[in-house]
């Protein structure tokens, strides 16, 4: 679920310490460590749990999306994010998985002093990440800036989110297509690049009811939260000194919010898959500390021509196969999968390209690309989150 597609853990004391590094160093670029993780990782709970909090806006209901507007920034709003994840090949069909995020983190509800350029009550956090699955190698890189003098920041209409280099803008494809767009995005580390155009093929999908997504039955626990699902993508990706000519699909998830998780819930693992018949299927799966599955884990599937149906938590039956355990940090993650939906005869497994693909900066996760089989055959493929592991 763009995915801040975080990850819960332990809250931290010292949380806000990450961000006001963040706010008054703003070319700084602090190197994570154990405690800088547990800080940051506390930090971000803190915000998707926060129930009071004075003058922020909170997704209390429905309302009624606007596009190109909705496309940018909600600043109102504590949290947002724009979550790039696909699939890609070269012409010899050598494989890639790439994420591109970027998080952004209002510390209050406005700046201190409105007047200077310095002043900023937005952080803003992008991550990185490319699996070269023939390889066997798993890249991933983070920055992060504040709101100001240009480093970071969102705009809309057309649509433009940059950290430093890394950026992703967009146009509308057609007025007839509601929301459609033309993405350009770039992201680098030391010895990846990645430049992709990205074309919507489908409308928006608008996720929940009319794009209200509620995640716990708190009142204000709930995000605004739509999807772009099929991106014809086609650019380039060089791994050291070598470019390769790459093309797949990509997907767009988008979300704001002041809080969603509720004190029961541990985290998430959400499930992004695109079927060769032109469908997707879309499932966020929210696990309860006690080992169960909230009645507000939801999802959506979408047919060939963008026509999207909800799907609910007991319309799917989700069966972990198989797990992997990360020598870097040691904690266990499920890397298989069956997953089954009934209504729509969909009975497949899910199979990562590379069980690695875990991020292990200031924020901890396991995001990586997968491909689904059907009695063997590949017949799709996807990207699934894994948070609070």
């Amino acid at each position: 679920m763009a995915r801040i597609r975080s990850i819960v853990a332990s809250i931290g004391i010292a949380a806000g310490l990450v961000t006001l590094v963040v706010l008054w160093w703003p070319q700084q670029r602090p190197q994570p460590t154990s405690n800088a993780a547990a800080t940051a990782t506390g930090f971000l709970e803190q915000t998707l749990r926060e129930v009071a909090a004075p003058g922020f806006a909170r997704a209390v209901a429905p309302i009624e999306l606007q596009f190109p507007r909705d496309h940018g920034p909600h600043p109102n709003f504590k949290t947002e994010w724009w979550y790039l994840t696909g699939n890609l090949e070269d012409p010899t069909q050598r494989h890639f998985g790439y994420e591109l995020t970027f998080f952004r983190n209002a510390v209050s509800p406005r700046a201190s002093d409105p007047h200077s350029a310095w002043s900023t009550n937005q952080a803003y956090m992008a991550h990185f990440a490319v699996t070269d699955s023939s390889a066997g190698r798993f890249y991933q890189a983070e920055r992060f800036s504040r709101g100001a003098l240009g480093l970071a920041g969102a705009e809309s209409a057309p649509l433009r989110v940059w950290l430093d280099d890394w950026s992703l803008n967009g146009t509308s494809n057609d007025d007839r297509c509601r929301g459609c767009q033309t993405l350009t995005l770039s992201g680098r580390s030391n010895d990846v690049v990645l430049r992709l155009t990205l074309r919507s093929t489908k409308p928006v999908v608008l996720q929940g009811d009319a794009g209200w997504s509620q995640k716990s039955l708190d009142p204000g626990n709930a995000s605004y939260y739509y999807s772009l699902t099929r991106l014809v993508s086609q650019g380039t990706l060089q791994i050291g000194d070598r470019v390769y000519s790459v093309s797949g699909t990509s997907w767009l998830d988008r979300e704001w919010s002041t809080s969603m998780l509720a004190s029961d819930q541990q985290g998430w693992d959400w499930f992004a898959l695109q079927f060769v018949d032109g469908t997707e299927l879309m499932y966020y799966r929210l696990r309860t500390v006690d080992g169960g599955v909230a009645a507000t884990s939801a999802g959506v599937w979408v047919d060939r021509d963008g026509i999207s149906s909800a799907i609910a938590a007991d319309d799917i039956a989700l069966t972990v196969l198989e797990e992997w355990q990360s020598p870097t940090t040691g904690t266990r993650y499920p890397v298989r999968w069956r997953l089954r939906v009934p209504r729509h005869r969909i009975d497949v497994a899910l199979q990562p390209t590379l069980n690695a693909q875990e991020l292990t900066g200031a924020f901890r996760y396991w995001e990586g690309a997968v491909r689904v089989l059907e009695a063997g055959t590949a017949v799709g493929s996807g990207y699934v989150e894994l948070t609070g592991y």
